[in-house]
């Protein structure tokens, strides 16, 4: 019996969203009946972070949910995800935007991909630095990956309560975004996306030109571990 309620906490979300912000539904640890109540409602982009729940879920719950992979990736388990991943968030190395064009390649798709960042002034253990960034599109060997597609950049903001901090990175991002689209996406219409804000945030991100917002918590309640 679900003791959250799902529906009401989702249209309250989407009402918070302008228009040309969409919403990840951060459905991991939580169980199916919640992703159907969402799903119901017309949600269908979800998001997870575990392959073998994401492999449950997907064999189970209806085909044209669209799964983005958000969390860390290792390169091994890039080939559990392949056949059916719509997106996958956090890609943050050249070795495994590689392994994902060669899983994708033998699924005979193109994977859609977003390039993290690191920005936030605690010490994540993930993402690319602006630099390190700036030197993997400057080296160009992304550019032979016929089945990746690099639609956008994903971040996290400093887990603090400073809004003033928090918008700073979001605008950081922003300003980055601006700048490799100019310089390598021009003319790549598919270039598109902005993934930050999460439940606490995301209200500050939408301010600041996110297009995709990240939120579990808020619709879901507390994980069920």
């Amino acid at each position: 019996m679900m003791n959250v309620d799902v529906a009401s906490n989702l249209h309250e979300v989407l009402g918070r969203l302008p228009e040309g912000v969409r919403l990840v539904a951060i459905s991991k640890f939580h169980p199916n009946e919640y992703i159907e109540a969402a799903y119901k409602e017309g949600q269908r982009l979800f998001g997870e972070s575990h392959e073998q729940e994401l492999q449950q879920k997907v064999s189970s719950l209806p085909k044209d949910i669209e799964w983005h992979f958000i969390g860390h990736l290792q390169t091994n388990k890039v080939k559990f995800i392949a056949p059916y991943i719509s997106m996958i968030e956090a890609v943050d190395s050249m070795k495994l935007l590689k392994e994902i064009n060669k899983q994708a390649l033998k699924n005979d798709r193109v994977i859609k991909v977003l390039l993290e960042l690191h920005i936030a002034e605690e010490e994540t253990k993930y993402g690319l630095t602006l630099d390190a960034c700036r030197q993997l599109l400057e080296d160009g060997e992304w550019r032979q990956l016929e089945n990746v597609r690099i639609c956008g950049l994903m971040m996290m903001a400093s887990n603090i309560d400073d809004e003033k901090q928090i918008a700073k990175e979001f605008d950081m991002a922003a300003d980055f975004f601006d700048e490799v689209k100019e310089k390598y996406f021009k003319a790549d219409d598919s270039f598109s996306e902005r993934s930050w804000g999460m439940s606490h945030d995301y209200q500050i991100a939408v301010q600041h030109r996110s297009t995709l917002v990240r939120v579990g918590t808020s619709i879901f309640g507390p994980r069920v571990y």
